[in-house]
């Protein structure tokens, strides 16, 4: 969870491993190197959550987490047209607490 717009109530977080400011560094420190957050490429601003816990109904509340990125080189950054998270899959029965990520490249 890079930044607190990546995460419900970041208030909660701040002690797991995934929240952590060293973590957050450490992704802070891979985008400074060049790579690109396709997500946040496209939607800098958006509430955009990859993973829903079973408990307390969190899809159904759209009260989730973005932990799953696809980072781009530059050589592939200046391809990306389009990336987004298929949200409704994890409405599915006995489904995975993970939405399906994607992007999308020109050739």
């Amino acid at each position: 969870m890079p930044t607190e717009l990546d995460v419900y109530k970041p208030e909660k977080w701040k002690n797991d491993a995934l929240f952590r400011p060293e973590v957050r560094s450490a992704f802070e420190n891979l985008v400074d190197q060049g790579w690109t957050d396709a997500i946040r490429k496209l939607y800098p601003n958006e509430t955009i959550y990859t993973f829903f816990d079973y408990f307390r109904k969190a899809y159904e509340r759209n009260t989730g987490l973005r932990i799953d990125h696809f980072l781009l080189s530059p050589h592939l950054e200046k391809n990306l047209v389009n990336a987004g998270v298929d949200l409704e899959v994890r409405g599915w029965e006995k489904t995975s607490d993970h939405c399906p990520v994607w992007i999308e490249l020109k050739r």
